[in-house]
């Protein structure tokens, strides 16, 4: 399981619409900081920047390949937000599920007593 302090840093990371479409951009492939900063009205070093919080965040790595410098990611650390992601969403869909019960159990003792239910016996 993911440490709090790492999910943390990866949900600030993701909270800034520049650094998500980086992300979303190296998603189709490594590229370099000139490659990604070329869409952007903003500097290299502005680029470099982001760049140095996603990697500050496990969420992207840089490596050396002859005269470039491509930027990775590193998809591991979604599968991380993934599992953390989905244990809420279980927990969520389990009181749902339950409130449902609950409802239906509701309902059918409103039908035993002999009431009609909210759209049974209502005028045409």
């Amino acid at each position: 399981m993911a440490r709090p302090e790492q999910l943390d840093r990866v949900f600030a990371a993701l909270a800034d619409p520049t650094r998500r479409d980086l992300v979303a951009r190296l998603a189709g492939g490594d590229a370099t900081v000139g490659e990604l900063a070329a869409p952007y009205a903003v500097s290299l070093q502005a680029v470099s920047k982001h760049l140095k919080v996603l990697e500050d965040a496990g969420l992207v790595s840089r490596s050396r390949d002859a005269q470039r410098r491509p930027v990775h990611l590193e998809a591991e650390v979604f599968d991380l937000m993934t599992k953390w992601i989905e244990r809420y969403r279980r927990q969520a869909e389990e009181r749902y599920q339950r409130l449902d019960a609950v409802l239906a159990q509701m309902q059918d003792d409103d039908r035993g007593a002999g009431r009609a239910a909210p759209d049974e016996g209502a005028a045409s």
